[in-house]
C-alpha cells in the first residue's frame, strides 16, 4: 500500500475531497474534523494533525495531485512565548475577578480579534486543565483572589457531582419504593 503520513492514498483523497465539500458548504475545520472522525474511527484531533500535516506535504506529487483545484492552505502556527502566556494569564484572570465569564474576558482581553481569541481561549483551557499550578501563581502575582476562578470551579464540578449523586439516589429510591409496594402487596413472593 502507498501510504502519505500513514493514511493509503485513498484515504487521504477521500479526507481532503471532505474537507474541501464541507468548507464549500460553510462548515467548520473543527466540525469536519470531528464528523470525519466518527464517520471513520479516529479521533477528531488525529483528522486534524493528519490533515494540517498532509497540507505541509505540497512537495510530494501524490499530495500536490490530490491538493489539484482545491485552495486548502494551513496557516503558520505560531505558539504563545512564555511572556505572551503569563500576560493573557494575568490579564484574563483580572477581568475573571470581575465576575464575567471566560469567554468574555478573552474577548475583552483580545479586543475582538477573532482569531486571536481562539488561540486565547484553547491557551486558557489547556493552562487550567494542566497547569493549574502557574494559574494559581499567575492570579497571586495579578492580585487576585483564587475563588474568583478556582475555587469557583471546584464548587461548579462539586455541584454538578451533588447533581448526578442525585439522580442516581432518586432512581434507586424508586426502585426500592417500587420493590416494596410489591411486597407489600403480596407480590413479591
Amino acid at each position: 500500500m502507498n501510504k502519505i503520513n500513514g493514511y493509503t492514498e485513498e484515504e487521504a483523497m477521500g479526507l481532503i475531497e471532505f474537507i474541501y465539500a464541507g468548507k464549500s458548504a460553510g462548515k467548520t475545520l473543527s466540525y469536519l474534523f470531528e464528523t470525519y472522525g466518527k464517520e471513520h474511527s479516529r479521533a477528531k484531533g488525529s483528522v486534524r494533525n493528519y490533515y494540517y500535516a498532509f497540507l505541509k506535504k505540497r512537495d510530494d506529487e501524490r499530495v500536490q495531485r490530490i491538493l489539484e483545484g482545491k485552495d486548502l492552505r494551513a496557516g503558520e502556527i505560531r505558539p504563545f512565548t512564555e511572556e505572551e502566556t503569563d500576560d493573557m494569564l494575568k490579564r484574563v484572570l483580572a477581568e475573571r475577578s470581575k465576575g464575567i465569564s471566560v469567554r468574555k474576558a478573552i474577548m475583552n482581553v483580545s479586543e475582538g480579534d477573532e482569531r486571536l481569541m481562539l488561540r486565547m481561549q484553547n491557551k486558557y483551557r489547556n493552562l487550567l486543565k494542566k497547569q493549574p499550578e502557574r494559574v494559581r501563581k499567575a492570579a497571586e502575582e495579578a492580585g487576585v483572589p483564587e475563588k474568583s476562578f478556582l475555587q469557583r470551579k471546584l464548587e461548579k464540578e462539586i455541584d454538578e457531582l451533588y447533581a448526578r449523586l442525585a439522580i442516581d439516589l432518586r432512581k434507586e429510591n424508586e426502585r426500592l419504593r417500587a420493590e416494596l409496594e410489591k411486597l407489600r402487596s403480596g407480590q413479591g413472593e
